[in-house]
């Protein structure tokens, strides 16, 4: 089992910038592939970004392509999501997730193991 605990969320004006972290627990492993989602109210929760263990690469949903950086702490187990220039739709509850084996790909079509319990960006505008 793994326990995913999200952090970072809060308000922030249009134009700037957040960083969230999941710190995971229990049975991690540098190499599990790991990812965040969002949910905004009314709408279904989607993809937001993935990273693979080891040479980390990275997968991002179109609409925070340049804008977020999703990025891995091998060391502390943690991941993180620096979102710059937040727009008002980008307000959600964020949710950490990971799954057991790679690939990182998968988390994008929401094959996903383990989640957090998410943590809520308010982007005013």
């Amino acid at each position: 089992q793994m326990q995913l605990k999200e952090a970072g969320g809060g308000l922030v004006q249009a134009g700037g910038s957040l960083r969230l972290s999941c710190a995971a627990s229990g049975h991690t492993s540098e190499y599990i592939p790991m990812g965040w989602f969002r949910q905004a109210p009314g709408k279904e929760r989607e993809f937001v970004a993935a990273i693979s263990g080891g040479n980390s690469v990275t997968y991002y949903a179109d609409s925070v392509k340049d804008r977020f950086i999703i990025s891995r702490a091998r060391t502390e187990n943690t991941t993180y999501l620096l979102m710059n220039n937040l727009k008002p739709e980008d307000t959600a509850v964020y949710y950490c997730a990971a799954r057991q084996q790679p690939p990182a790909s998968a988390i994008r079509a929401g094959r996903v193991d383990y989640w957090g319990q998410g943590t809520q960006v308010t982007v005013s505008s």
